[in-house]
């Protein structure tokens, strides 16, 4: 059986876990597309990604176009006769691109197709409280995660994990799928299966995550706010505005918190603390224990540490 020539493209630590994870299966890679180095730091000196350096490491040649659709670059590309292209989390891709190998592209998606299409499958999935999400391979087509299913691998989410905890579960279990779907496409062997033949009637979208999107309500339930927290884990982070008495509102990171399931006197957003170990804020129904925070200027902390250096005002809330 004869190997496919394969281009892969990808940007962020977890493309470049599967790009690592298909060379080390043998597959034959013959050039990696990343995004051009971007300026960062202090210095703001230019920094490659992480599949630039991955692709570097391995000795696999790197593309880094501003525009996909610029004609130098879509010559360079078609120069590597690619059989086939691997696209995992990436940008959306032309179609003079994505429809250049004969035996197409196919992406890999974190979540279970069609569910939770869109930039951010892994946080939404646990801000609405699933227990199980997934990977999906599938052909790209015009319409953004509308492609014939390849193959997909359910995930458990267990109810302490945060985005980071499914994160690098899912960069795993994906890179593995990938390995397989290869494999399948080179001996033949897929049988596709459109995603209009599933059952598309509560489909749950994933959009991109802005910083507003990323503010606590205390006025929901327990579970909601504990939920959207650790689908926030630990990036971008869910934020809220601690309110002191005569003091201006400071942005307040909360990464993890505990439900306890009790009866609480606390209104929405009110504080009690004993400013040693213990920060508790009420809901709508229960209140929740927080565990790890970050003051704006400050450094991430257990809640013990931060209570050695900050002591809450009376009639403090957070908003």
């Amino acid at each position: 059986m004869e190997q496919l020539r394969i281009v892969f493209m990808g940007t962020p630590e977890f493309a470049a876990y599967h790009l690592k994870t298909l060379h080390d299966s043998g597959a034959h890679i013959v050039a990696a597309i990343t995004a051009p180095d971007k300026p960062a730091g202090r210095g703001q000196k230019l920094k490659p990604s992480a599949v630039k350096e991955m692709a570097l490491e391995l000795g696999i040649p790197v593309l880094q176009p501003e525009k996909l659709k610029n004609p130098d670059f879509l010559e360079e590309l078609k120069s590597y006769r690619p059989d086939l292209q691997i696209v995992v989390a990436f940008r959306m891709l032309p179609e003079a691109v994505w429809a250049l190998p004969p035996k197409g592209t196919f992406n890999m998606h974190a979540s279970l197709l069609p569910q939770y299409r869109g930039a951010a499958p892994i946080n939404w999935a646990v801000i609405n409280g699933e227990k199980e999400t997934g990977v999906t391979t599938f052909f790209l087509n015009h319409d953004i995660d509308t492609g014939n299913i390849i193959m997909q691998e359910k995930v458990a989410i267990g109810p302490d994990d945060n985005a980071g905890d499914v994160h690098d579960r899912l960069m795993e279990t994906g890179a593995s799928l990938v390995v397989k779907t290869v494999k399948a496409i080179e001996a033949n062997a897929v049988q596709e299966m459109p995603q209009n033949t599933l059952d598309n009637s509560r489909l749950k979208p994933a959009p991109k995550i802005f910083k507003e999107n990323c503010r606590l309500d205390w006025d929901q339930s327990a579970a909601s706010v504990n939920n959207k927290i650790r689908g926030l884990s630990p990036y971008p982070c869910a934020w809220t505005e601690l309110m002191e008495p005569g003091k201006e509102p400071v942005s307040l990171k909360i990464y993890s918190t505990t439900l306890k399931e009790e009866d609480s006197s606390l209104q929405p957003g009110a504080i009690h603390c004993d400013n040693k170990m213990v920060i508790k804020v009420g809901t709508r129904d229960h209140s929740l224990l927080i565990n790890e925070l970050q003051l704006a200027g400050k450094k991430r902390m257990k809640t013990e540490d931060f209570l050695r250096g900050y002591k809450w005002q009376d009639g403090a809330y957070l908003k």
